[in-house]
This record gives structure tokens, C-alpha cells and sequence, in this order.
């Protein structure tokens, strides 16, 4: 059974950094691609950042300059950098792999808030 495992979330000031991690388990292949979404409240999920089997990454415009998406190929696990933290990251945030077009899972989430 594949299961996904958010940590690293908190209370931060704006400014300020925090890494999410991902572990997942179940997983025997690192031939998928794993990204993060987050939702703030009172809005939909939205994406966030990707990366490819392969390590090809893509952002979300609005955080592109600020975090940085990272994975470990042995541990099946996928991290967030998040630099620079403004008040409008603040949204729980949920790890995603997708094992192929049809097959994805989504972990249980990890909040972030930024304020001061």
C-alpha cells in the first residue's frame, strides 16, 4: 500500500524559510514523478512543484525565484526548499506521486503559516 508522510511544517515570520519533506512507502520504482500542492483557506488546491522521474522541475510563477523542489531517488522521497516566505504561502501543503497517468496518491498535509 502506498502511503505518503508530510512533515516539516510551522509557524514561520515572513522572511523566513522552512523545508517540507515527503517520504513515501510502498513505492518499489522511482519511475514517477512527485510534486506539492497547497491549499489556502477558502480556496481550491493549487499547484505548487514538480519533479520528473527524470529530475525536470517546474514551478508555480509565484514561487519559482523563492523554492526550490529536490528528491531522493533512494529514500522515495521528495522535498520543498521554501525561502523567503510571504504571508500569502501560508496554506497546508500536500505531497503528490504520480505513478502514472491514471495512479496517483497524495499524502495527509503539512501546514505552513506565515506571519509575524
Amino acid at each position: 500500500q502506498v502511503q505518503l508522510v508530510e512533515s516539516g511544517g510551522g509557524l514561520v515570520q515572513p522572511g523566513g524559510s522552512l523545508r517540507l519533506s515527503c517520504v513515501a512507502s510502498g513505492i518499489h520504482s522511482s519511475n514517477n514523478h512527485m510534486s506539492w500542492y497547497r491549499q489556502a483557506p477558502g480556496k481550491e488546491r493549487e499547484f505548487v512543484a514538480i519533479i520528473s522521474n527524470r529530475g525536470t522541475t517546474t514551478y508555480l510563477d509565484s514561487v519559482r525565484e523563492r523554492f526550490t523542489i529536490f528528491r531522493d531517488y533512494v529514500k522515495n522521497s521528495v522535498y520543498l526548499q521554501m525561502n523567503n516566505l510571504k504571508p500569502e504561502d501560508t496554506a497546508i501543503y500536500y505531497c503528490k506521486i504520480m505513478l502514472n497517468t491514471e495512479t496517483a496518491y497524495w499524502g495527509q498535509g503539512t501546514q505552513v503559516i506565515v506571519s509575524s
